[in-house]
């Protein structure tokens, strides 16, 4: 059974700092694009990062480039996302999820397993 477990959301200020984590189990991790989405709100899950298998490529949204960084630590079977100058429009639920693909997805249908996601929560 494969399981995704997301940690450190949190409560920031903005500009402030968070990295998040998703700890994978049941799946051979290296195989799996890993990606991380949000979601506020009334609104769309959104793609913010993702990562090929052995961490050659990571893609970001344009919300995200500059201040966010994937990464993945195939030996410890988790994928991080390192968030800094964060903005009160950065709140939302964020999820991991990970995608048997051979290069980076963007579209939540292209995933197949999804954690149950981490709130953050950025403060003027």
């Amino acid at each position: 059974q494969v399981q995704l477990f997301e940690s450190g959301g949190g409560l920031v200020q903005a500009g402030g700092s968070l990295r998040l984590s998703c700890a994978a189990s049941g799946l051979t991790f290296n195989s799996y694009i890993m990606g991380w989405f949000r979601q506020a709100p009334g609104e769309e899950r959104e793609f913010v990062a993702a990562i090929t298998g052995f961490g050659v490529r990571a893609v970001n949204a344009d919300s995200a480039k500059g201040r966010f960084t994937i990464s993945r630590d195939n030996a410890k079977n988790t994928v991080y996302l390192q968030m800094n100058s964060l903005k009160p429009v950065d709140t939302a639920v964020y999820y991991c999820a990970a995608a048997l693909k051979r290069d980076v997805v963007t579209v939540p249908g292209e995933y197949d397993y999804w954690g149950q996601g981490t709130q953050v929560t950025v403060s003027s």
